[in-house]
């Protein structure tokens, strides 16, 4: 055997656990999945008839499955901006030697490491419209109190601040540490040249940032579009199914219902989308990148 063959053969060995895993845990279950969506019923588990296309026919015509994707399409888009505006704005005043810098840094960070399901239960009892805090500030200032979470236009909007509230400290460290890394001579060059903060911010560190941006808006839409926690724990869906986000019309869909074969065609329809923002967003930012 060759060294460039033996180099092969050791090489895929040491892949082989790692194929493994995949194949049985991510490939394995999206297979299974693929195939229980032509079923009617609970495949697999209980009774259960093949139908082909039927459910995908269904889930394109239902208006609850509509009604859910734009929920969905408004928080992870919400989100992801708001978080990364945000972060973009903290990491920029927090990536100098400024004093009590490491402290606001962690102060920011801490809601990240706190789980979905604390931080869902602790914000929904601080907006509760008759014991949460943040009414009864509003009475201490003689101010009207709201029902957040009771208001169809507003409940949305809730979750997108909460989930940004949580990821904001993650973000704004991952864009310290892409600040930190443009060399310096460059901003020197900025200010021999009479460029101002705000060039050097323009012209320097937004287009170096490309890259740091394209991780963040893909690992963030990924995860947003994903997401189940939030809407099950603050508002289960309502008001008027408008915090219904789509992992949760899934999750509905199977465990309540029981419609095993329904909820795995409306499964394998969110990862068609989620491959295409995740296209979508490489498309557009990597355009962006290569120019930098």
């Amino acid at each position: 055997m060759s060294y460039r063959r033996k180099q092969i053969v050791i090489a895929y060995a040491l892949l082989l656990p790692a194929i493994i895993y995949f194949t049985i845990f991510f490939f394995g279950p999206i297979a299974v999945e693929l195939w229980a969506s032509f079923y009617s019923g609970q495949p697999m588990v209980g009774e259960s008839s093949f139908i082909g296309l039927g459910n995908y026919t269904r889930a394109l015509s239902d208006a609850l499955v509509h009604r859910s994707l734009s929920a969905t399409m408004i928080y992870s888009f919400g989100s992801t901006i708001l978080t990364i505006c945000f972060a973009l704005l903290f990491a920029a005043v927090l990536a100098g030697p400024t004093k009590g810098n490491n402290t606001v840094r962690a102060i920011l960070f801490f809601p990240y490491i706190v789980s979905f399901v604390i931080g869902g239960l602790m914000w929904r009892a601080i907006l509760d419209p008759f014991t949460g805090i943040l009414n009864a500030a509003l009475i201490s200032l003689n101010l009207p109190t709201q029902s957040w979470l009771a208001d169809p236009d507003a409940a949305i909007w809730v979750l997108v601040f909460v989930s940004s509230w949580k990821d904001i400290g993650y973000a704004t460290l991952i864009y310290i540490a892409a600040i930190q890394g443009i060399p310096g001579h460059l901003y020197d060059a900025a200010r021999v040249d009479g460029a101002r903060p705000t060039d050097q911010m323009r012209d320097i560190t937004l287009p170096l940032l490309m890259p740091t941006t394209l991780f963040l808006a893909v690992t963030l839409g990924i995860s947003s579009l994903q997401e189940l926690a939030l809407p099950y724990l603050m508002t289960g869906g309502g008001p008027a199914n408008s915090t219904r986000l789509y992992s949760l019309h899934v999750y509905e869909t199977a465990f309540q219902d029981l419609n095993l074969g329904y909820s795995s065609a409306l499964s394998f329809l969110m990862f068609l989308f989620i491959l295409l923002v995740t296209f979508l967003q490489f498309r557009l930012l990597h355009r962006d990148i290569r120019h930098v």
